[in-house]
């Protein structure tokens, strides 16, 4: 038994030793755990890697729209004289409405023909020539989303698009903000450009809301707490989750159709609606003449004109009547009664106290002084 323990312990080491081992290429190799090396750095590119330039020509065109012609026409020059320095040639043709980029013999980078490929689509997309002309350098990638197939009502799209934006484009500028890319939201396309890690986050962003799942807001939030996580070391190897706000997608009760009431079932059919000429029947028009007929109709037509005409006139008539005077209520009147009441009382009142002093001021004066002094 304890042989065969051993064998089973045995078996895994040995299938690993085999998948190590299993090609050339799959050998470690020496800097494979150096620290000092950073994996990803994108190296400017040196043009004594390629001393001969290249074999073949490589070239790449795209079409404009038409109200970018004029601007087109305007910044070519610079574009020009960017592309020059790589050893790119480009073209603009106005006919066609096409622009078209080319390797040249003086051309030493092989990748720089995608990046050239990138700067006018980025240009056809509405794109600033300064800004597009920042895809050639090394450290500056593009994306372009396409949104107009990701919704398909017309109103909704429009909506979801704004969403985006933002008042003042505040939501967009906060986006580039925290992402490093410079984001042009145009049309049914969404053109980014910065770094891969930034234009992976925009895209993640662009669709969600698109597809209305999560708000952007959210999303700003979210990005908001990566930044300030990604700051402190001690966090670096740890879960983020706990620190992460969720956020819920709350289920909106719609409002239900009014189902209508279904009539109860008859196996007879319903009854037939009466005709013109039934109706003609009924009221004596069918046995009239056509000078009668037409005498009707005419007396009919008059009626409701008359109609008409005294509605008018008494809604014309309206305007010049004066308005109702605000009749009194008996409740002011009775205020107005107790008032007068107690005005009474106190006029009264008044009188009766004047002659009491009167009074005083006579038996005070009829007082004599002797009668209080002692005889002696």
């Amino acid at each position: 038994m304890a042989d065969v323990e051993e064998k089973l312990e045995q078996e895994p080491q040995n299938l690993e030793k085999k998948l190590r081992n299993k090609g050339k290429h799959n050998k470690p190799k020496p800097w494979d755990d150096d620290p000092n090396i950073d994996r990803w750095t994108v190296e400017k590119f040196d043009p004594a890697w390629n001393p001969t330039g290249m074999l073949e020509v490589s070239s790449f065109s795209t079409l404009f729209p038409q109200y970018r012609e004029k601007y087109l026409q305007d910044s070519w020059p610079r574009i020009e004289s960017a592309l020059k320095q790589y050893g790119v040639a480009c073209k603009l043709n106005l006919v066609e409405g096409s622009m078209t980029v080319t390797t040249t013999r003086k051309t030493r980078d092989p990748y720089i023909v995608v990046k050239a490929r990138d700067l006018i689509k980025l240009l056809s997309r509405s794109v600033p020539a300064p800004q597009a002309i920042k895809i050639l350098e090394d450290e500056v990638q593009c994306d372009i989303i396409k949104i107009g197939n990701l919704v398909r009502n017309k109103e909704r799209f429009v909506k979801r698009r704004q969403r985006l934006l933002g008042p003042n484009s505040s939501t967009l500028k906060a986006m580039e903000i925290l992402t490093d890319c410079y984001i042009l939201v145009q049309g049914s396309t969404v053109a980014a450009m910065g770094s891969f890690k930034g234009l992976k986050q925009v895209r993640r962003v662009v669709e969600e809301c698109l597809r209305n799942e999560i708000h952007p807001v959210y999303q700003i939030k979210n990005l908001m707490m990566r930044k300030e996580l990604a700051k402190d070391p001690t966090l670096a190897t740890e879960s983020w989750d706990r620190f992460l706000p969720t956020f819920r997608k709350k289920n909106v009760q719609q409002k239900k159709p009014k189902s209508k009431e279904k009539k109860a079932y008859t196996p007879f059919p319903p009854s037939q609606q009466p005709s013109k000429v039934d109706k003609q029947l009924e009221s004596g028009e069918y046995f009239m003449s056509e000078q009668k007929k037409s005498d009707k109709k005419w007396q009919e037509k008059q009626e409701k004109q008359t109609e008409k005409s005294t509605e008018k006139k008494r809604k014309r008539d309206a305007s010049f009547l004066p308005p109702e005077e605000p009749t009194r209520n008996n409740n002011n009147s009775n205020k107005s009664e107790e008032g007068k009441k107690d005005l009474t009382e106190l006029t009264q009142s008044l009188k009766s106290k004047t002659k009491e002093l009167k009074k005083q001021k006579k038996t005070q004066e009829k007082v004599n002084a002797e009668e209080y002094i002692a005889v002696a």
